[in-house]
């Protein structure tokens, strides 16, 4: 075989290093087994070389044993699959002529297609069959079909041909074209390429459960067949059908009859009066199969459905049926979430015993967007029969039940708080916000100030309160979502340039955090963190499209994979790290001479040896977020797979997933660091909230208890630009419109595109400085939303009493005075408040308080006119002459020369008194 030349020319086709080896590799079995690969194909040919590689889904699904003499680890229809294209690969190049063109020339022979072409393959087509075309040309499961227009006498039954296989023949067709299988043609896509070409040349494409067949236009058409059956009306449909004698297809609704004839509701939907009933493509049954529905016989029993390439089966079909007959019900009803269990799904279908195939389609991503799934959750054991899968639907505003609210944990939802508190500045207000968040979040308030602090601190390390501060630059973006340069690229490197990434604002992500939060009970499934230890994992590199099957593998699989060398760790011995030193240094591949510090060697040590069964993993995405959270439920084993890097596995039980992924300040005090896996301090861990993402799964229903509530402290709210910042949310903070309320809205946020609403257990507390901006110049849509509690200067209070006794000044009186006359010259709402006075001990600091801020607020009030601001004080009087007052001075200006006495105003320059204060004649004026 030649190597070399291969590997030069696999590069030349677009081959990335390290496929390049894995066909080498892969090649090399199969000499073990054939001898050398040139006298091989010689000697066999390809096709009949290829042949003893032949492994379909069906022989996967009835576990055939592996047709060729190469052990398989790992996937066996995979690795054959790998094995045939690397065979494919060898031979294209020792046939030159025949190596596999890119896309680029893949669209320059499409132009060349005509319609004469694609008919010479449907007339290939017609003479082989489907099954046969598919399985020479190498397709299978076509998603979409093309009709043939020059069909005579077949109106009312067009023949389908499968679009993708028509045309990449087609272009063999061609002179000089060459022979692509599915894998080649477009590099394994091409669906939309094809369409166009086949809309372009006057052929029509359809779906293959047929373009027309939602479950809306079903059940529309059984509605039309009970009103016919009552009124006579669509008579003209119905009727000429006859009597059904063989399929039936049963609604997912309700309804008096549950289950209608295949032909006349496929007629009601096409407008046509004859069609065959059977599997054939287009026929009615086949139509209402691939579109997710039950047929069933006039026992109402399950029927057969046949070994046919253009029916739906497998994970297609399980989606399907579960989408029509499970989730869209659920959404009907108005439900927001909905269970099904995986014994419901095997007797909806009569599958006896697929309970694997059935539970990998009910918990997978491809399911997941299907339905339009905001969270599923699965429980153990799984897969089972016992499995069950909980979603999480996500709100789609377009229906009317769209806009009812999900209710987490079962438990009524509570009367959400929109409370500003507000008042002249040193009032206490956002004093007042420690204890009133306490009060909000259920807890005691104490009546020792340390003690409240106590508490609060510990809320706010278990990121169930927030506090923010508004002022004029704050922004939207900042508050609810916005785009933010990012040049974090991945785990395990850093990247030049940068991309924009939708960040979450602080509002999203409290809204997020509360969402769905609930108290965790003591049951005995609950999970803590006590006597575990916790470990930061790295899944691949964060952002390399390249890597992104790495983690759902992990996911769906339930493990946590590794890179680093290809080596059987699994030996007792290695539990000592020197161990995996010698072996790395035996048989490592990485450049460079091996020690205990390096990752082939240490990072293997501690995912083989420090992390026990019990401990839990954190998965990172990037160094700022997380994504997934498990606990570790087995040894060390090793998994070796034909071009996988990540052979090391741990089984893992995944408590939490979230492919968006969250701040990692939401579970741990630090961002997280470059190395693929390391113990995470548990001084830095926020073990509260850290459980409770270890205990949101499904199987913990029963250790929850009510909501949990969070709380939104906005400091200074009316000095940021209210309508700008809030935008949309203005509406959806209602407590009536909040998630599980009964008005309950959501929008869709214009950065991220997510549906989002604000749930009921979010608590927003703002203050407001009405010195700083008055009451009735807010947006009046905010008024309305929120309720305000004023808070006024308090005199009276014991503090200001101490404080005045260790001053030996009478500060409640003097307090007192001040504001009446403030509130005389200006307003109630520019008094000085309490806090100023409150933590005095001595006189000198009072005349501190005095000089350094009571003084500098008056004169702002009052726009320097220091008339207003002695008068305050006690200071003004009516005399015209020079003044020595308690806190102020003011002597007369002389007039310029020049300037007539008799016409000059008297003018005076004020000034603070030096040294200390005289408060008597405050109290007595």
């Amino acid at each position: 075989m030649k190597f070399d030349a291969f590997r030069v020319w696999l590069s030349k086709q677009g081959h990335q290093t390290s496929s390049i080896e894995t066909r080498v590799s892969s090649l090399r079995r199969v000499e073990q087994s054939f001898g050398d690969m040139d006298e091989a194909l010689d000697a066999e040919g390809r096709e009949r070389l290829l042949a003893q590689f032949a492994y379909n889904s069906d022989d996967e699904r009835h576990n055939a044993p592996n047709p060729s003499p190469i052990p398989i680890d790992g996937n066996l229809r995979e690795g054959l699959a790998s094995l045939r294209q690397a065979i494919s690969l060898y031979d294209d190049f020792r046939n030159g002529d025949r190596a596999k063109p890119n896309s680029l020339n893949h669209s320059a022979w499409l132009t060349k297609v005509t319609r004469a072409e694609i008919l010479a393959v449907m007339d290939d087509i017609d003479r082989e069959g489907d099954k046969e075309f598919l399985q020479r040309t190498g397709f299978s499961k076509p998603q979409q079909w093309t009709t043939r227009p020059d069909t005579d006498g077949e109106e009312n039954q067009p023949r389908l041909y499968p679009c993708k296989a028509t045309v990449a023949a087609a272009i063999t067709k061609l002179k000089g074209g060459p022979t692509l299988n599915a894998s080649q043609y477009f590099g394994g896509y091409g669906e939309a390429e094809s369409r166009q070409k086949l809309t372009e040349l006057g052929f029509e494409v359809v779906n293959s459960s047929g373009r027309e067949f939602t479950r809306d236009a079903i059940e529309a058409a059984m509605q039309a067949f009970d009103e016919s059956q009552k009124t006579g009306a669509y008579s003209e449909i119905f009727e000429a059908f006859g009597t059904p004698s063989s399929y039936w297809t049963c609604s997912t609704l309700d309804r008096q009859h549950g289950r209608f004839p295949t032909k006349p509701i496929v007629g009601f939907i096409t407008n046509r009066t004859k069609l065959n009933g059977g599997w054939n493509p287009g026929s009615a049954a086949a139509l209402l199969h691939n579109a997710g529905y039950l047929i069933v016989d006039a026992s109402n029993s399950l029927c057969d459905v046949p070994d046919h390439r253009h029916l739906a089966r497998g994970a297609d079909r399980i989606r399907s049926v579960a989408k029509n007959y499970f989730i869209e019900p659920a959404r009907d009803r108005g439900q927001i979430e909905i269970t099904i269990r995986a014994r419901e799904i095997a007797e909806t279908l009569g599958l006896s015993d697929d309970f694997p195939n059935i539970c990998q389609a009910l918990g997978g991503k491809k399911f997941k967007t299907m339905i339009d799934a905001v969270d599923i959750r699965a429980t153990e054991p799984n897969p089972s029969s016992t499995t069950t899968f909980t979603y999480q639907l996500s709100l789609q505003s377009d229906e009317p039940h769209a806009r009812r609210p999900f209710a987490s944990g079962g438990t009524d939802p509570m009367t959400p708080t929109n409370l500003i508190l507000h008042g002249p500045p040193g009032t206490g207000k956002t004093y007042q916000t420690a204890s009133e968040a306490l009060r909000l979040c259920g807890e005691d308030v104490p009546d020792n100030r340390d003690e409240i602090m106590a508490a609060y601190n510990r809320l706010r390390a278990e990121n169930r309160i927030e506090f923010v501060t508004f002022h004029q630059s704050t922004s939207y973006e900042d508050f609810v979502e916005g785009r933010q340069p990012t040049t974090e690229g991945s785990d395990e490197g850093s990247r030049t340039g940068f991309r924009l990434e939708t960040v979450p604002g602080i509002f999203r992500r409290i809204s997020r955090r509360a969402a769905g939060a609930t108290a965790l009970l003591s049951g005995e499934r609950a999970i803590t963190l006590e006597g575990r230890q916790a470990f930061k994992m790295s899944i691949g590199r964060a952002g390399d499209p390249a890597d992104e099957h790495l983690f759902t593998t992990a996911i769906e699989e339930g493990c946590m994979l590794i890179g680093w060398e290809n080596i059987d760790f699994g030996d007792d011995k290695f539990s000592d790290p020197y161990e995996i030193l010698e072996a790395c240094r035996e048989r490592g591949t990485r450049e460079g001479e091996p020690n205990l510090q390096s990752g082939q060697v240490n990072q293997v040590h501690i995912f083989r040896n420090q992390v026990q069964v019990g401990d839990i993993i954190v998965v990172s995405k990037g160094n700022s977020r997380f994504r997934a959270i498990g606990e570790v439920t087995g040894e060390y084993e090793y998994a070796p797979a034909d071009g996988v890097r990540y052979s090391h596995r741990r089984a893992v039980n995944w408590l939490w997933v979230d492919e968006d992924g969250l701040p990692v300040s939401e579970i741990n005090d630090k961002t997280f660091s470059m190395s693929s896996i390391y113990k995470l301090s548990a001084d830095r861990l926020k073990v509260s909230a850290l459980e409770r993402f270890m205990n949101s799964g499904e199987e913990h229903e029963d250790d929850r208890g009510a909501s949990l509530p969070f709380v939104l402290i906005i400091d200074e709210i009316n000095r940021a630009n209210i309508s700008k910042v809030f935008g949309e949310l203005i509406t959806l903070i209602e407590p009536d419109k909040r998630l599980g309320m009964p008005n309950a809205l959501t929008v869709r946020l214009p950065y991220s595109g997510e549906e989002f609403g604000v749930p009921a257990n979010l608590h927003i507390l703002g203050t407001m400085n009405t010195a700083d901006r008055s009451i009735a110049l807010l947006d009046t849509a905010l008024r309305r939303r929120f309720e305000f509690r004023e808070m006024l200067p308090q005199p009276q209070i014991r503090a200001m009493r101490d404080a005045g006794d260790r001053c030996g000044l009478d500060l409640p009186e003097i307090l007192t005075v001040l504001n009446e006359r403030i509130e005389y010259l200006y307003d109630r709402e520019h008094q000085i408040g309490h806090a100023y006075f409150v933590n005095c001990t001595t006189r000198e600091e009072v005349d501190a308080v005095m000089r350094y801020k009571v003084v500098p607020l008056l004169a702002e009030y009052f726009f320097e006119d220091w008339s207003k601001v002695a008068a305050v004080l006690g200071d003004d009087t009516s005399d015209e002459g020079p003044l020595r007052g308690g806190f102020m001075n003011r002597d007369v200006l002389r007039a310029p020369p020049g300037m007539t006495d008799g016409d000059d105003m008297l003018r005076f320059r004020w000034s603070l008194r030096e040294g200390a204060f005289a408060y008597d004649g405050l109290i007595a004026g």
